[in-house]
């Protein structure tokens, strides 16, 4: 099967200013990562957008792992970015150790396995994500029976930056890598 070339054109050489951090994306995945041969083109803004998911990302954030990857995986799949469904899944599974809210998160109002909290979050990721965005007062109260304003504000982030990178990726049609593909599970006790 022949395959369509993309109508914006990644780059073939990155800027010297961003060799780290395709070097760091070799060394984790075995490739530099799709987005970056489009966004290789605003180094700047690569790197600030790069320094911002960062944040988001870092150790100590009010968020705990498994939600902003939940999250993350369900913003992908609404704004039907391949790439970003395909990264934020593997970084969900490993998360989680396992595939299986990888699986349901499409349909996480009918899975039972999502806690009250993490059911919260989804339903204010998708109201967040709607166009124009469809926060009501239920969603707000639910929101704020488990989280301080915050978290909430500190979650509204990364909604929001996961929307600007399915958006981007999504729109200039960069495809996924098969990187959920590679998640090996758990080890057997």
């Amino acid at each position: 099967m022949k395959e369509t070339p993309a109508w914006v054109a990644p780059l073939k050489n990155l800027p010297v200013s961003l060799k780290p951090i395709a070097a760091m994306q070799k060394k984790h995945y075995g490739a530099v990562l799709n987005p970056t041969r489009w966004w290789g083109r605003m180094p700047r803004l690569f790197w600030l957008v790069a320094l911002f998911v960062g944040f988001l990302e870092r150790r100590h954030a009010r968020l705990s792992p498994v939600l902003r990857s939940l999250l993350m995986t369900r913003v992908s799949q609404i704004c039907h970015c391949d790439f970003c469904i395909d990264a934020n899944s593997l970084r969900l599974a490993e998360r989680c150790g396992a595939m299986d809210k990888v699986q349901a998160v499409s349909h996480w109002h009918d899975a039972n396995m999502f806690s009250e909290e993490e059911r919260a979050a989804l339903a204010y990721a998708e109201a967040v994500t709607a166009t124009p965005p469809q926060v009501d007062e239920t969603i707000k109260t639910q929101l704020k029976r488990h989280y301080t304003d915050e978290a909430i504000a500190e979650m509204t982030a990364l909604i929001a930056f996961q929307n600007l990178s399915a958006r981007f990726n999504a729109a200039l049609d960069i495809p996924a890598q098969g990187l959920c593909a590679t998640f090996k599970g758990k080890p057997d006790a």
